[in-house]
């Protein structure tokens, strides 16, 4: 509702919204609404990825492997406080489904697939949910779409273990941040298992 809203500002005046439940996930049904309202490829990307919005804008053609359906995540974030200084590289599975996708993004892209800014990426996200009708749309962040891949996999099976490799995540911060009770029915299952196609079912061909 509106009113749950809590707002707060900078000093230079700006408003910012405080999102009071940081493990609010996307159901199915409502990123198919979703992304059917905006079409706009990072946020395929990014749900089929679990990759940050940051990390998102320096992927290029050359970082995908079309022949093993894969991803090289090369700018990642540095971890400072475990004494990195340098992020490290992680290479993800793509699924068949989204690697036909983004195959024909790539082809028109010489660079970088993605452009904008953190905030405004986020800004659309808020306003295209508020639009499509999601009450507490100020939950959200393309944070939230991150920890939603997480929980989709967790949903259909998939390895906490390979969830924190995905995410570059130990499990101690996967469970104290990204984790959570299992909150979808049958229903959604089946959507995600058909969203996520052969990700993690792939049969070996000989």
């Amino acid at each position: 509702m509106e009113k749950d809203i809590i707002k707060k500002k900078l000093k230079d005046g700006r408003e910012y919204t405080i999102r009071k439940d940081r493990r609010r996930y996307f159901y199915p049904s409502e990123w198919d609404k979703f992304y059917n309202s905006v079409k706009k490829p990072v946020f395929d990307f990014l749900i089929n990825t679990g990759a940050r919005i940051d990390e998102s804008f320096y992927i290029r053609p050359m970082d995908f492997d079309f022949i093993r359906n894969n991803v090289r995540i090369w700018k990642t974030k540095t971890k400072a406080k475990k004494g990195e200084k340098f992020g490290k590289t992680r290479t993800i599975s793509i699924s068949s489904i989204y690697a036909k996708r983004v195959k024909k993004l790539c082809k028109n892209k010489e660079k970088y697939l993605f452009k904008g800014t953190i905030q405004g990426i986020n800004q659309l996200l808020k306003r295209r949910l508020k639009k499509i009708g999601i009450e507490d749309y100020y939950n959200f962040s393309t944070h939230n779409i991150r920890k939603t891949h997480g929980m989709w996999l967790k949903a259909i099976g998939v390895d906490s273990g390979e969830i924190c490799i995905r995410l570059g995540h130990d499990m101690d911060t996967y469970l104290n941040h990204y984790g959570s009770a299992d909150i979808f029915n049958n229903i959604d299952v089946r959507r995600i298992e058909e969203f996520f196609g052969d990700l993690y079912q792939r049969k070996r061909r000989y």
